[in-house]
């Protein structure tokens, strides 16, 4: 089901974003006018993702699950912003940056978590995904794993390369 529509503005290829129907855990009632995009590719129709305000969104960029722009703020380029991300005011993101709230487990011996694009924290060592599959036994070896935490944090690296971006 769509949530909204777009409707054309003069001067730009951007279109305003037009609510079709009550998103209330945003507070966007149906008729409600938000931000410009450029086409359906931008906005998601699923979640309670939003564009408000001024904010544009254009080119590659995404904004879905639950995310808000809103304010002055600009999204561009290969960007996604996603999960309870918020980007409001003057904001500007654009390339391949990406907006979510981050993946955080606790694991048996370290935390992981998203340290940048493509990369996974664990314990203090900040690596990306290639690196991990290549080199995470022996990093794991090196700080006393047993096999079952090799296996343990295996699965989880498996985990964020599917959804921790």
């Amino acid at each position: 089901m769509k949530k909204y529509e777009l409707i054309s503005e003069p001067n730009t290829n951007l279109r305003r974003v037009v609510a079709l129907i009550d998103i209330p855990a945003i507070g966007v009632h149906k008729k409600d006018h938000g931000g410009m995009i450029e086409s359906e590719n931008n906005l998601s129709h699923d979640g309670n993702c939003w564009v408000s305000g001024d904010a544009l969104v254009y080119g590659n960029a995404l904004v879905y699950g639950d995310a808000l722009v809103y304010g002055n703020a600009r999204v561009y380029g290969d960007a996604l912003v996603y999960g309870n991300a918020r980007v409001y005011g003057n904001a500007l993101v654009y390339g391949d940056a990406w907006v979510s709230s981050p993946l955080y487990i606790q694991g048996s011996r370290f935390a992981l978590t998203n340290c940048k694009y493509g990369y996974i924290q664990i314990g203090c060592e900040c690596h990306s995904f290639k690196e991990w599959e290549k080199l995470g036994v022996g990093i794991a070896k090196k700080n006393g794993f047993t096999k079952e935490q090799i296996d343990e944090y295996r699965e989880y690296i498996k985990l964020f390369r599917k959804i921790g971006k």
